[in-house]
């Protein structure tokens, strides 16, 4: 890891984040997660962590979310600060802790408010330079001490490396246990997950809203593939796409106006584009092969999508309101599910080869490595921050969903007790 060699510090600030629970089935504690995690970066920060004072007795431990959310980045190695007393206030021996191998130090403290609602205060320290990085104060209500806690990690992270942090933001995913498939809605490490539909019929093709307030999936629970539209914060769906034939592969364009979707009302599946309601729906390519799985460019001015008109499927991008496709990957006989970076860096996508694995296309080179050695990969999805990979595979006979870092070096296995999990994608910034 390269670490920051200017890092400003952040003003002080108290800010408040809005208690606003999913309006979603609390039966969260069914699809939690176990995370495990193998490799490391090319240099790990050495950072302590005090117990926040007055944490102890509140419904999270925030300084062991913090380091959990650090440490599962693979690029943060913790020092034992246990039986520390510090808090915010404090000035702390800055030698002792670099005696002690720590790069970094966070401390902070934890206080219930009149209201009923908990202030969180932290203050970073640079143990090498001897200075004060950042301090603040997140007052949030007792159900969002978790956001809170992955906010101050974010923060740290960001301070650290020079990289925006994800521990905020969500994920969406597909749950399977017999025949029920449950889509739910989780914290980025896969805690907290609340379900936002649940059905006997599969759930496929999840696709964030770029505000991060709705979710488009293909339900067959009308005995065939629609596309519906679904408020997260309120429960409302609306179906949008129920045309004859197949309606799949949602995917919201940069500014949330838009969807594209394959369709078969013609006889072949074809790509579309429709206003995010449903209304507006114009067909974008005219060819007589299989187009699917769309993704938009960042900047919303191409579509990137898998075709079979070369002979097998291969991955093409066009302009987004239609017009001639150029071929994209040349390596292997077969490759789905094209995702763009945020950064519009990068193209991540499955390849066929010894099994199905995850590649990485520069864009600007055309240059392609592998990222994993696993053989049954699906539906990858890049973090916000474009520097993690979200995707679905099997490990140990189950369906689990796996992060990997764009290096490829570092990866996290999240897997539940109940059921299989497919189906992923990372939410953007912002809740």
């Amino acid at each position: 890891m390269k670490r920051r060699s200017l890092i400003q510090a952040l003003p002080a600030a108290s800010f408040s984040l809005a208690g606003l629970p999913l309006a979603l089935s609390p039966s969260a504690a069914r699809a939690q997660f176990r995370v495990d995690i193998s490799g490391v970066g090319a240099t790990q920060l050495p950072i302590a962590i005090a117990p926040f004072k007055g944490e102890a007795g509140a419904p999270q431990t925030i300084s062991a979310i913090v380091r959990a959310d650090l440490e599962r980045s693979g690029l943060f190695r913790s020092v034992d600060a246990a039986g520390t007393q510090l808090d915010e206030v404090q000035r702390p021996s800055l030698a002792d802790w670099k005696s002690r191998g720590a790069d970094a130090l966070l401390v902070g403290s934890l206080s219930r408010l009149a209201d009923g609602r908990y202030d969180a205060r932290f203050r970073l320290w640079d143990v090498v330079k001897g200075r004060d990085l950042a301090g603040q104060s997140i007052v949030v209500a007792a159900g969002d001490l978790r956001l809170a806690a992955h906010r101050i990690a974010d923060i740290v992270f960001e301070l650290l490396t020079g990289d925006k942090g994800v521990f905020s933001t969500r994920i969406a995913y597909v749950s399977k246990a017999g025949r029920r498939h449950t889509l739910w809605v989780a914290d980025a490490d896969g805690e907290g997950a609340q379900s936002a539909l649940a059905s006997p019929e599969p759930i496929i093709s999840p696709a964030w809203s770029p505000d991060g307030r709705s979710l488009a999936y293909v339900s067959f629970e009308r005995g065939k593939a629609n596309v519906f539209v679904q408020d997260i914060l309120s429960g409302q769906r609306k179906l949008v796409a129920n045309f004859r034939g197949s309606n799949s592969a949602p995917a919201f364009s940069p500014d949330g106006r838009k969807l594209a979707v394959t369709l078969t009302q013609d006889g072949i599946s074809q790509l579309y584009t429709m206003d995010a309601d449903g209304g507006g729906v114009r067909r974008l390519t005219q060819s007589n092969s299989i187009d699917t799985e769309a993704a938009w460019s960042p900047d919303g001015a191409s579509l990137y999508f898998v075709s079979d008109r070369g002979g097998g499927p291969q991955i093409y991008r066009m302009p987004a309101g239609g017009g001639a496709a150029q071929r994209i990957t040349f390596q292997g006989s077969y490759n789905i599910s094209p995702m763009p970076s945020p950064d519009g860096r990068s193209l991540v996508y499955v390849t066929r080869g010894d099994g199905f694995r995850l590649q990485l296309m520069d864009l600007a080179s055309g240059q392609v490595q592998s990222l994993t050695t696993t053989s049954d990969d699906e539906s990858p999805s890049f973090a916000p921050n474009s520097r993690l990979i979200l995707f679905a595979t099997r490990a140990q006979g189950r369906d689990v969903l796996m992060t990997t870092s764009v290096d490829g070096r570092i990866k996290a296995t999240l897997s539940t007790r109940v059921g299989d999990v497919r189906e992923p994608a990372w939410g953007p910034y912002g809740r």
